[in-house]
C-alpha cells in the first residue's frame, strides 16, 4: 500500500499498490472495452477497497494478487487503477472460507465452506491438493459430492495455472475456460509447442494474438507452422464470412499481408503441404478459378452437388396420383382457389423430385405447402417437416398442424459417436421431405441433410432467396437456383389479405428498390409499420429503449422481453447489439442480482442466445431462451429454450450472450411479434437492401424503424449483394449440364 503521508490533490493516497484479496462484487462492467469497477476484500485492509481497470477473466470469488497505482477519485475516494493481476489462493482462513463459498467450486456453497475451513483451517488448500478424501469427514459431504468437489478443484487449479501462463503471454483471460476445455491439463504444454493452435481451435482468438505469443516463445517468423497457421486462419476467417473457398491469388495476397512477408514462395509451399495433409484442397473450377478450400468445405460442397444430382435423376417413390383431380378436390374441400403460381408448385411437388419454391412474405408459400401435405397424406405418403432454427420449426408445425423439427433434431445427433444417427447408412424414412426457411442452409448442414435422404425420396425446399444468405459458409439455395438444374417456382403475387399489412407492402417495396411508406397514417394497409425520424445516435437509442420498455407494451399489449426484438445491423458501436443489450438488460431486468463471469453479465430472467451448435445439449446457434435459475452452489445457469430447461456450468457461459438485441444475421429464420430496427449512417458498410429487407420481414405483427431517412434510402438503393466464393452452381452445371431444369 502507498505511504499514507503521500497524498493526491484530493487528499487520498497516491503511489504504487500491491494487494491480495477476494473479489467480492462487480459494480460496473463495460462489455465494449472490459472496463470494470469492482470491490476487493483485501487482506490487511479494513473494509472493501475499489479496483478499476481491465479485469477480464476474473470472476467474483477469485482471490487476486493485484498490482497497480493508488488514485483518489474526487467523488468515490481512494481506488486502485489495475495494471496487472493474477489468481492466487487466499492465505487466511477467512479468505479461504470466502473463496470456497463463492460458488467457484461446484458442490461447495457457503455452508460447506464454513464447515470445511472450521475443520481444516488454513491447511484446507493442502488437503484439497494432496488428500481430498479427508473432506468426506465433514458432515454432509457424501461420496457423490466429494467426487464433484475433487473434480472441480483439480480443474480450478489447472485453470489458475493456465491463467498465469496466459497472462504472462498477454492472452485475454476470457478464453481460459474454453482453452482448458479444449486442451485439458496439457493446455500450457500444447501452446508452448505450437501457440498457433489457439487461432485455429479457439473461437475469438485471432492469428495476431497467437503470432505475438509465438514470437515471445522464440518461434521464427519464417517457421513453416507460422505460414500454415496464417493460411488456415485466413480460410477459416473467410468461411466465417460465408465463403467456401478463396481464389488462389486473393488468398496469396491476403496471406502475405497477414504474415507481413514479400515473397509468395513460403505461402505456396505451405499450401502444397496443407493439401498433402488434407487440411485444404486445391482445385481448378470449371470457370478456371484456382480455388483453395478448407478440406471439409470442399468435401461438403462436392457431395451436395453429387447428392442433388442423384435426387434429380432417380425415380421417385411418391404415390401415383391424378394430380389435377386431387388439386380440384382440395380446393372444393377447403373452399380455396390456388393462384396459378401456387398451383404450378403443387403440381410439380406431387409429381416428385426436387423442387424449390421461393417468394417473399404474403405470396402463399404456407398455403401451397398445406395443400401438398393434405393431398399426399390422404394418398398414404409419409412426410417429414424441418427448418434450420427452432423458431422456424415451431412456426412450420403450427401452420401445417404436423410435427416439425429443427434439422439437427431431425437427423438426431449422437453425442457418444459425435455424429448424426441419420446418414447415408441409416437414412430418413419418408416419401417427401419439406425444408422451410431453406435460405439459411449452409454447406455443412445441407450436406448432412441430403446424405440422410433415400435416393427415391422427394425434396421440397421453401424459402425466400432474396433474404440474406446463410450465416455459415455457402449459398446453397441461391446456388441451386443459379445452376439452372433444379426446378424452381417463384411466387410473386402478393395476396389481397396480405396487402392489408403495411409490413408486407413495405417489404416488397424495399425488395423492388422503392422507399417504404413511412407516414404513420392509414392508407397503405393497417398501421403495423412505424417510422420514427431521428438523426442523432443517442436519440435513436433512447427512443428504442423507450419503445421496448414502455410504449409498445402499453399500446400493443406485447411482453417487452418475450415479444419485442431489437434487430440491428452490427455488434459494436452506439447502436450495436452490445450497447443495446447492456441498456435493455438494465431497463427490463436491472433489479436482479447479476452474475458476472468471463466478461458476461447475466441475471435470472435475462433473454439469451446460444452462439454455437452444442450437440450434447441439443441447442444450436441462434436458439433464444430465458435464464430461469442461477445455482451458485452447483455453479450452474439454467436456460429455458422453448419449454426445455438446459444447464450451463459457469465455465461454459461463453456459449451464451444477451439477446434483447441481436444482429440481422442472427434473426434469420425467426419471426417475432414485434421488431424494432435502428438505422443510421454509422451502419454504412451494412446498409444493403437485402439486409433491411430481411430485418423488416422478421416482424409478424409490428415493425418499428427508428433512424434517419437518409440511411434508409441508402440501404434501399444499395442492391449490391456481397459475393460469396462458392462452387456449387458450377459443379451442378458440370454434372448435369445436359439436363437443365
Amino acid at each position: 500500500m502507498a505511504d499514507p503521508r503521500q497524498t493526491s490533490m484530493f487528499g487520498g493516497p497516491e503511489g504504487e499498490a500491491a494487494v491480495s484479496g477476494v473479489l467480492e462484487r462487480v459494480t460496473f462492467y463495460n462489455p465494449e472495452n472490459h472496463y470494470t469497477i469492482a470491490r476487493l476484500d483485501a487482506e490487511g485492509h479494513h473494509g472493501l477497497i475499489t479496483i478499476v481497470g481491465n479485469l477480464v477473466g476474473a470472476t467474483v470469488g477469485d482471490c487476486l494478487d493485484v498490482r497497480g497505482r493508488w488514485k483518489s477519485h474526487p467523488q468515490y475516494g481512494p481506488q486502485i487503477e489495475v495494471e496487472s493481476f493474477r489468481p492466487v489462493l487466499p492465505a487466511s482462513a477467512k479468505g479461504l472460507e470466502k473463496y470456497l463459498g463463492s460458488g467457484l467450486i461446484p458442490g461447495i456453497g457457503k455452508k460447506y465452506a464454513a464447515c470445511i475451513v472450521a475443520k481444516f483451517g488454513v491447511d484446507v488448500a493442502a488437503v484439497l491438493d494432496n488428500d481430498p478424501d479427508l473432506l468426506g469427514e465433514v458432515d454432509g459431504i457424501g461420496p457423490k459430492r466429494l467426487e464433484q468437489i475433487k473434480k472441480a478443484w483439480g480443474e480450478q487449479r489447472s485453470i489458475r495455472d493456465l491463467m498465469v501462463f496466459l497472462q504472462h503471454h498477454d492472452i485475454p483471460l476470457t478464453h481460459a475456460s474454453r482453452i482448458f476445455r479444449t486442451y485439458g491439463e496439457k493446455a500450457a504444454l500444447i501452446l508452448q509447442k505450437n501457440p498457433y493452435q489457439l487461432a485455429i481451435d479457439i473461437a475469438g482468438i485471432g492469428f495476431r494474438t497467437a503470432d505475438a505469443m509465438a514470437g515471445r516463445l522464440g518461434i521464427p517468423r519464417d517457421a513453416p507452422q507460422r505460414m500454415e497457421a496464417g493460411v488456415l486462419h485466413l480460410l477459416k476467417d473467410r468461411a466465417d464470412d460465408g465463403h467456401c473457398f478463396l481464389p488462389h491469388e486473393e488468398l496469396l495476397d491476403g496471406a502475405m499481408q497477414l504474415l507481413e512477408i514479400d515473397d509468395p514462395a513460403p505461402v505456396n509451399t505451405a499450401l502444397k503441404r496443407l493439401h498433402e495433409e488434407e487440411k485444404i484442397h486445391l482445385e481448378k473450377l470449371p470457370d478456371e478459378t484456382k480455388a483453395v478450400y478448407l478440406h471439409y468445405l470442399w468435401r461438403f460442397e462436392s457431395a451436395i452437388a453429387r447428392l442433388i444430382g442423384g435426387l434429380l435423376t432417380t425415380g421417385k417413390s411418391l404415390p401415383e396420383l391424378d394430380v389435377n383431380a386431387e388439386i380440384e378436390r382440395f380446393q372444393r374441400e377447403y373452399n380455396f382457389q390456388l393462384a396459378p403460381e401456387q398451383r404450378t408448385a403443387v403440381e410439380q411437388a406431387l409429381r416428385g423430385g426436387v423442387l424449390i419454391v421461393t417468394g417473399g412474405p404474403g405470396t402463399g408459400k404456407t398455403t401451397l405447402i398445406r395443400a401438398i401435405i393434405e393431398i399426399l397424406r390422404r394418398a398414404g405418403a409419409s412426410i417429414r417437416l424441418c427448418a434450420p432454427t427452432g423458431r422456424a420449426a415451431k412456426r412450420l408445425g403450427e401452420v401445417t398442424r404436423m410435427e416439425a423439427a429443427t434439422i439437427h433434431r431431425l437427423l438426431k445427433f449422437n453425442p457418444r459417436t459425435t455424429a448424426f444417427e441419420h446418414n447415408s447408412n441409416h437414412p430418413l424414412k419418408c416419401h417427401l421431405l419439406i425444408v422451410d426457411e431453406s435460405s439459411m442452409l449452409d454447406a455443412p448442414l445441407a450436406f448432412h441433410l441430403l446424405q440422410a435422404l433415400e435416393s427415391g425420396a422427394s425434396l421440397l425446399l421453401a424459402g425466400d432467396v432474396d433474404q440474406l444468405p446463410s450465416v455459415g459458409p455457402g449459398n446453397v439455395l441461391g446456388d441451386l437456383i443459379a445452376s439452372g438444374q433444379v426446378p424452381v417456382v417463384r411466387l410473386e403475387t402478393v395476396f389481397r389479405q396480405a396487402r392489408a399489412s403495411r409490413i408486407i407492402v413495405n417489404a416488397h417495396r424495399i425488395h423492388e428498390g422503392k422507399m417504404p411508406f413511412l407516414d404513420n397514417e392509414p392508407g397503405h394497409g393497417k398501421l403495423d409499420f412505424y417510422f420514427t425520424d431521428k438523426s442523432d445516435p443517442a436519440e435513436i437509442k433512447r427512443a428504442i429503449i423507450e419503445l421496448v420498455k414502455t410504449r409498445i407494451p402499453r399500446k400493443f399489449k406485447f411482453n417487452a422481453r418475450d415479444d419485442v426484438q431489437v434487430i440491428t445491423p452490427m455488434h459494436r458501436g452506439e447502436l450495436g447489439t452490445l450497447a443495446f443489450n447492456q441498456e435493455l438488460q438494465a431497463a427490463l431486468n436491472g433489479k436482479r442480482e447479476p452474475l458476472i463471469r468471463g466478461g458476461r453479465v447475466f441475471a435470472v430472467g435475462d433473454k439469451v442466445m446460444q452462439l454455437r451448435n452444442n450437440y450434447d445439449r441439443d441447442v444450436y446457434n441462434g436458439d433464444i431462451g430465458n435464464i430461469s435459475l442461477i445455482d451458485e452452489t452447483e455453479q450452474t445457469v439454467w436456460v429455458d429454450f422453448y419449454g426445455r430447461r438446459v444447464p450451463y456450468e459457469y465455465g461454459e457461459l461463453d456459449e451464451l450472450q444477451l439477446a434483447y438485441a441481436i444482429t440481422v444475421h442472427k434473426s434469420q429464420g425467426s419471426e417475432y411479434p414485434a421488431v424494432v430496427i435502428p438505422i443510421h449512417t454509422q451502419h454504412f458498410v451494412f446498409l444493403q437492401r437485402n439486409l433491411i429487407y430481411t430485418a423488416v420481414t422478421r416482424g409478424k405483427k409490428l415493425v418499428c424503424l427508428v433512424g434517419s431517412k437518409k440511411a434508409l434510402a441508402m440501404a434501399v438503393r444499395n442492391d449490391q449483394i456481397q459475393h460469396r466464393h462458392t462452387g456449387l452452381a458450377q459443379r451442378l452445371e458440370s454434372l448435369l449440364g445436359s439436363n437443365p431444369a
